[in-house]
């Protein structure tokens, strides 16, 4: 076993758990999950049958990751921040065959208490704040904000908030590295300027 589970989590049959991952206290990864290399499964988690994480995925306390969810590589999921699965969900009426996927792209961060309506995915290096209620579609290096959530800005793959001059250049102010705007979708440059 090349993972640590605390003695609290549940693992339950068939799961692939990739090295160096760490899954904490109370929670419950459920049968035939993947993940990949270097995850942190934070306390109370749950993972449900089927979802698939790439490497490196942070997962906060307090989430749960339902059926038709997919995490590519580098995301990080806030505390508490909520996935649906179903469109109209009914306690007395069996919905299963008609779970929504939604894959949130590599990279992509999405902020603590925010509800990610099913069906909608998260585009590469998008940042979705903390509350935000994301009803469509995310594009990628969108930041998104409230409810329903709506596009405010742009995002580097660092994090930091893009400010695009009149040419549609912007550089990040952690890494440097440059972007270009180019009917509304947001390039990554290499070496240009």
């Amino acid at each position: 076993m090349g993972y640590f589970a605390h003695e609290t989590a549940i693992i339950d049959e068939d799961c692939l758990i990739g090295e160096g991952t760490k899954i904490w206290h109370f929670s419950h990864i459920m049968s035939n999950c993947e993940m990949g290399e270097g995850c942190n499964i934070g306390q109370n988690v749950v993972v449900s049958p089927g979802v698939k994480l790439g490497k490196n995925v942070k997962i906060q306390n307090n989430v749960s990751i339902y059926t038709g969810v997919e995490c590519e590589d580098d995301v990080f999921l806030g505390p508490s921040m909520v996935f649906t699965n179903v469109i109209n969900p009914r306690s007395a009426i069996n919905r299963k065959n008609e779970y929504a996927k939604t894959i949130v792209k590599k990279g992509a961060s999405i902020g603590a208490n925010a509800t990610i309506v099913c069906g909608h995915d998260i585009g590469e290096y998008a940042f979705i704040g903390a509350g935000a209620v994301v009803t469509k579609t995310v594009q990628p290096f969108a930041l998104v904000v409230g409810n329903p959530a709506r596009q405010i800005g742009w995002m580097s793959e660092y994090g930091q908030r893009l400010e695009f001059d009149s040419n549609g250049l912007a550089e990040c102010s952690e890494s440097n590295i440059k972007y270009r705007l180019e009917n509304n979708i947001v390039i990554k440059l290499e070496n240009e300027f």
